[in-house]
């Protein structure tokens, strides 16, 4: 089993996540993102290391089913557009940002 198929898939995703959705994370702070990717990614890659790659893939699955959750449920509930995160007000003030 060769881990580093696991950490390049996760570096992957994270790098196809800031290109097309980095732009909703404009006020997150830098060293923030750059924790969640390396924590993300040690977590991956030590569940596939010792449960297996069924176990990550279940993971990487449960994360984007949350994720599905807050955009389509979430967030309209809150009176925020799912895709374009507006009106930025609401949006900023969901995540404790100011104007």
């Amino acid at each position: 089993m060769n881990l580093w198929i696991d950490v390049a898939l996760m570096a992957s995703l994270f790098a196809i996540g800031n290109i097309l959705f980095g732009h909703f994370e404009e006020r997150t702070p830098k060293w923030r993102r750059v924790l969640k990717f390396f924590v993300m990614t040690a977590a991956v890659t030590l569940i596939s290391a010792t449960a297996g790659r069924g176990w990550s893939a279940a993971l990487i699955g449960a994360l984007f089913s949350l994720v599905l959750v807050v955009h389509l449920w979430w967030l309209p509930r809150h009176g925020v557009h799912p895709w374009t995160v507006e009106p930025k007000e609401k949006y900023y003030a969901l995540r404790g940002w100011k104007i």
